[in-house]
This record gives structure tokens, sequence and C-alpha cells, in this order.
């Protein structure tokens, strides 16, 4: 989300006209500083450095690779109730409080080609670490003793395939306008790969499924397209964007509920980014989910507590550091806002343009 301002400056290269070869030679020089003065203040990294997919796309014949780690952490709490009320303040049962703390590790190696000056593509690889902790009392036993259950999670993600198109050059007082669609690949272990188990009440009823293990992917193919927009306004750069991530239903065996169709995603976010000087930028943008309900062909108790819709917001602020005229190095956090959003993510990122 980072942004510099600079880039926005030509720079004029002044020839003195002594000798025709002399005056060609300067001609030649002055576009060369020109070409690298662009490039040392290209947007397009700082924006995408922080948030993916923000920035103008890449120059064409360029390769830009950009390794990343972030850690997000959650905490949440539940409680489950079994009794009834005699007066407000009196409540005859037993009460159930469970606490859940999990830690998401992802490293992950990114590749974007430009074509043309329009046109690229992009591939994400991302290897997640998952480990989660969760401690409970036995369900609706009064038992007074709290229990420590681990289960973890490890291996490839989801691979995703990107191509972005630049509809706008932000002339006349118009924004740029970056369409985009990347599709998912189901490369990761899904929740149905994993060994799953229904937990059941003392009278046989379904109230949950447990998973052995982490999934480290969705299981599902999506395809999310979308279109951002970068609007510079001295000295701010504003961006958004929006997007609608569409997943492909699977047949997952009868005892899973038949045909399962994972809710559909709406995404949007915005922000701003402005320089401190010439190497060092800051941004700060809001980012907000829409999960859609998923639905299955049988009717299963398992899953019919759902709600229709789960919201996640998240703010984020960085910091975008250049380090060499090809290198720059990213630090963003992201605070969650909302009651499932992870809790705080920290995220590194040194893209490389070759």
């Amino acid at each position: 989300m980072a942004v510099r301002m600079f880039w926005l400056v030509p720079l004029v290269a002044v020839a003195t006209p002594a000798l025709a070869q002399t005056a060609q030679t300067d001609a030649n020089a002055g576009s060369t500083a020109i070409t690298a003065s662009e490039e040392a203040n290209d947007p397009a990294t700082d924006i995408a450095s922080i948030t993916a997919d923000r920035g103008i796309v890449t120059r064409p014949g360029r390769f830009t690779i950009e390794p990343s780690f972030s850690h997000a952490h959650s905490n949440a709490t539940a409680v489950a109730v079994e009794g009834y009320t005699v007066i407000p303040a009196l409540l005859i049962g037993l009460i159930n409080i469970s606490e859940i703390q999990r830690d998401i590790f992802v490293g992950a190696m990114s590749l974007k080609y430009g074509f043309t000056s329009k046109l690229e593509a992009a591939v994400r690889v991302p290897y997640l670490s998952i480990n989660e902790d969760l401690r409970e009392r036995e369900v609706f036993q009064g038992t007074p003793v709290d229990t420590l259950r681990e289960s973890s999670g490890e291996g490839l993600g989801d691979v995703e395939l990107s191509a972005r198109y630049q509809l706008t050059d932000g002339l006349g007082g118009w924004p740029y306008v970056i369409g985009a669609i990347r599709v998912r690949a189901p490369t990761g272990e899904g929740p149905y790969d994993v060994e799953r188990r229904v937990i059941e009440a003392d009278d046989g009823a379904p109230i949950g499924v447990e998973l052995g293990d982490r999934p480290t992917g969705s299981g599902f193919w999506a395809f999310e397209p979308g279109f951002s927009f970068i609007y510079p306004t001295d000295p701010a750069v504003l961006f958004g964007n929006l997007s609608y991530v569409w997943t492909l239903k699977e047949e997952q065996g009868f005892e899973n509920g038949g045909t399962v169709d994972p809710g559909d995603i709406v995404r949007f976010g915005f922000g701003m980014g402005f320089a401190f000087n010439e190497r060092t930028s800051f941004s700060l943008g809001y980012d907000h989910s829409i999960i859609r309900k998923t639905t299955f062909e049988r009717n299963n108790d398992v899953f019919a507590a759902n709600f229709e819709r789960i919201q996640i917001g998240s703010l984020s602020f960085g910091l975008s550091q250049r380090l060499t005229q090809s290198t720059s190095l990213s630090l963003t956090v992201s605070v969650g806002v909302t009651e499932n959003a992870p809790n705080s993510e920290i995220t590194l990122k040194l893209p490389i343009s070759l």
C-alpha cells in the first residue's frame, strides 16, 4: 500500500547542441536517465509490496520475484450452555467454555512477468504451517478440570494464477484502472481430505465436526474477477479494489452432505499512501470480505446452525523501504476489526525486479 509520489515528476534531459554526434550521445544518455529514474520510483512495486494487486502492471519484459512471510494469530472464546433459567440471575445446568488459539505461518513465492505495457501474469505458491490449541472442559460434563488439545497441519497451500490488464492510463484526471482475474487451484489439503470425526452429545445428536489435522487448502476451485484503481493526488495516492470470488461446488460424499457448495465471497478495500522521502513510504488501508453460507445437498443437522454470512474486516498499515534500484522491503501489520478476522497479522515482503 506504500506509494511514492516522485514518479509523477518527469525528468528532463538537456543536451548541449555542439556537434551532431555529441548531441545524439547526450540525448541517449538523457533517455537512459529517465528510464532509470522511473524504474527507481515505480509505484507499482511500492503499492503491490504491501497490498497484493494494487499496483500498476509490471513493465514489459521484466520479471518480479517476491518472497514473502506472514504470521497470523487468532484467539477466540466460545460458550455453550445446557440448562434453563429460573430467574434472570440464576441458571440451572452446565456451562462449557472453550478457548482456541491459532497461529498460521505462511511462506510464499510469487513470480510476475510483464508481457506488454498493460498486461502481466503472475503465479503464487504458498507453504503453510498451522498450529491450534484448544482449552476446554468435557462437553456437557460437570467436571472442573480443563483439558488442552493440540492439532497442527503443514504442507503446500492453494496455488494461485492471475492475470492483470491496465484499462486506463491515468490521464485527464482519471485514475489508473486495472482489471484482474485470479484462479485458485485446490493443491493444498482441504477440510474433506483430512480425517474428520462427528462430535455427538449424550443423546447421540450431532453437535459439531472435529478435524484430525488442520487443512492447508480450501479443497475447491475458485475464480476471482475484479478490478482496482489508483488515483494520484499530491501528496497522497488513493487506491481501492473490488472483487467477487466464485467457488465451484463439488461432490464430497454422502456422509459429508453430498454436493458441497462453498459460499461465494465479495471483497473490497480502500486506502491511501504517501512518501516521506525518495526511499521510505507509508500506507493505511481497510479490507473487508463478506462470505456467504456454505450449502449442502443433504440437510445435515451438524451444519444447520451456520450464519447466512460471515463478515471479515481488517485495518492495515505498512512501511516500505527501497533498498536498491530494483529491490524493496515492506512490512505490513493488520488488525482484525470483526470477530471472525485474525486478531493480528504481520507480513514481510521483498519484491525484486529483474
